[in-house]
């Protein structure tokens, strides 16, 4: 009797069985909402096949709010305060990217100070988020020293920031058409100074970590992002440039006058935990470079737009001695600014990755509709995918790695 053929179908259809047959029985666990490596209120509802993940479905929604729903019940300027809960690590990129929006539906510029001042806090709240972020990582991956280097620099920084907002963590300093105040005297030296702190604290901390044996094998090769999958689940900023999406808003579309400042953009190869670690080590040093263009080449002149009457409340030593500018205020105060009806987008490089605001306007004060464009929910959606076949122990270097805020994904 001559033997059956055995197919290629039918092999692959064995070994499916085989493999079937070897499987465990799987466990379902919870890691977080209240859990100190998912960096706020980030619940993964994990399948477990012994010690390796083999499914995993992030739950948010802990922290929501309702953040684009009560933009529309208030006035443009009532909102900033909003934006500062977002990023609330990077209170002043939030502001600035949502004055930009506003700016570009009314088709507003403002004065070249204005946009210097901008940029300069942009990038001294880019640094304070990078020095939190990376040495948080650290201590995700059991360097605590890192954490007590960074976390020392970062208040430094706020420390810069509260001398020139008022406000120590929610700065909104941003204002439609302008800033809130000038810089005050004294001020750019005193920054100077804590940015040559912080460039120290940043070349110490790579030598700690960078080529420290353990920190290397326990990112190496860990939680592996390509670029085609980078691009295909809408990560941004460092996240996606450790994968090699080469994108930065600050080069690609310039805003604020970033087009006159020198800086490289760190693009990784390999995409993995490591890659990102390196990326915003050197976005530190780059931010740095920023900051001293800005501060040496900080214009003279207003720091808000003067003749946008009906948009920009004027000075308060105006409306204390001229009536005009009293009913101004007045009406700007009780009204909003005078918005003209149409729609606008307008995204800016947070220290998370791109951060957009869409907006539509009716005319008058109040938005009729916000949408909100998260980095950190974007970036956060390619975990499903990502943690599979991952150790417990690789979650809280993956996490960390990401930098993600759950008030930014929660909106």
């Amino acid at each position: 009797m001559a033997e059956k053929e055995v197919s290629i179908a039918d092999i692959a259809n064995r070994s499916q069985l085989f493999e079937e047959e070897l499987k465990g029985e799987t466990m379902t666990i919870n890691m977080g909402p209240s859990h100190p490596a998912t960096h706020g209120v980030l619940r993964l509802k994990l399948e477990m096949d012994g010690e390796y993940i083999t499914k995993c479905d992030p739950v948010i929604g802990y922290l929501h709010r309702g953040s684009e729903k009560i933009a529309e019940n208030m006035t443009y300027t009532q909102f900033i305060p909003y934006t500062d809960r977002l990023d609330y690590l990077a209170c002043v990129h939030n502001n600035v990217a949502f004055a930009l929006a506003v700016e570009k539906l009314a088709k507003l510029d403002v004065p070249e100070r204005c946009a210097a001042i901008r940029v300069l806090c942009c990038e001294l709240a880019r640094l304070a988020s990078h020095l939190l972020g990376v040495g948080v990582y650290g201590m995700d991956c059991g360097a605590l020293t890192v954490f007590m280097y960074t976390f020392t620099e970062r208040e430094k920084i706020y420390s810069r920031l509260e001398e020139l907002t008022g406000a120590r963590l929610t700065n909104s300093y941003a204002r439609i058409g302008g800033l809130a105040r000038d810089i005050p005297d004294g001020w750019l030296g005193k920054v100077l100074e804590t940015i040559e702190s912080c460039e120290r604290c940043i070349d110490d901390c790579d030598k700690l970590l960078t080529r420290n044996k353990i920190f290397y094998d326990r990112t190496v090769g860990v939680g592996v992002i390509s670029k085609a999958d980078a691009i295909a689940y809408g990560l941004s900023g460092p996240n996606a440039r450790a994968s090699g999406v080469t994108t930065d808003l600050r080069k690609d579309k310039p805003y604020s006058g970033y087009e006159k400042y020198e800086f490289d953009v760190p693009i990784g190869k390999e995409g993995d935990c490591y890659d990102r670690w390196l990326v915003r080590v050197v976005e530190m040093k780059e931010s740095i470079r920023i900051i001293r263009q800005v501060v040496d080449t900080m214009p003279n002149g207003l720091w808000y737009n003067d003749e946008a009457k009906r948009i920009v409340a004027p000075r308060k030593d105006k409306v204390l001695t001229s009536m005009e500018e009293l009913i101004q205020n007045f009406m700007i105060v009780t009204e909003g600014p005078q918005i003209p009806e149409g729609e606008a987008y307008f995204e800016a490089e947070n220290p998370k990755g791109w951060l957009g605001f869409y907006l539509v306007s009716k005319g008058g004060g109040v938005p009729y509709r916000l949408k909100i464009r998260a980095p950190s929910f974007c970036n956060l959606s390619i975990l499903p995918k990502l943690l599979v076949g991952h150790l417990v122990p690789d979650i809280p270097v993956i996490l960390g790695s990401f930098d993600f805020v759950m008030g930014d994904c929660d909106r």
